[in-house]
C-alpha cells in the first residue's frame, strides 16, 4: 500500500464530511453565511486532522516506534511526539508566611 494513500483519503474524506454536515444543517433550517461556513469548516478540519494523526502517532508509539509513528508525526510537523521532562514533587513548605510588602 503506498504511503500517500492514507493522506489522500483523508484529504478527500474531510471535505466530504464537512459538506454533508453543512447540507444537514441547512436542511434543519440553520442559516449559514459564507464567513460562518469558512470559520466552522476550518476549525473542524484542523481539529479532525490533528486528532486523527495524533491518534495514529500514539498507536505507533504503543507499537514501539513503527513507521506509523514516524509518518503520523511527520504529518503533524515533527517526526516524534513531544517529550516532556519528568517533574519531581517539591517538598512541603514549612514555617509561616510573612508579608514583607507594606
Amino acid at each position: 500500500m503506498p504511503a500517500s494513500l492514507f493522506p489522500s483519503v483523508m484529504r478527500t474524506l474531510v471535505p466530504l464530511i464537512a459538506g454533508w454536515l453543512l447540507t444537514f444543517a441547512v436542511r434543519a433550517g440553520v442559516t449559514i453565511d459564507s464567513e460562518k461556513v469558512t470559520s466552522t469548516v476550518t476549525v473542524i478540519a484542523v481539529l479532525a486532522y490533528y486528532l486523527v494523526f495524533r491518534l495514529l502517532e500514539y498507536i505507533g508509539t504503543r507499537l514501539r516506534g513503527t513507521a506509523l509513528q514516524t509518518v503520523a508525526g511527520f504529518l503533524l510537523g515533527w517526526a516524534r511526539p513531544p517529550a516532556y521532562p519528568k517533574v519531581e514533587a517539591l517538598p512541603p513548605v514549612t514555617g509561616t508566611y510573612t508579608n514583607t510588602a507594606s
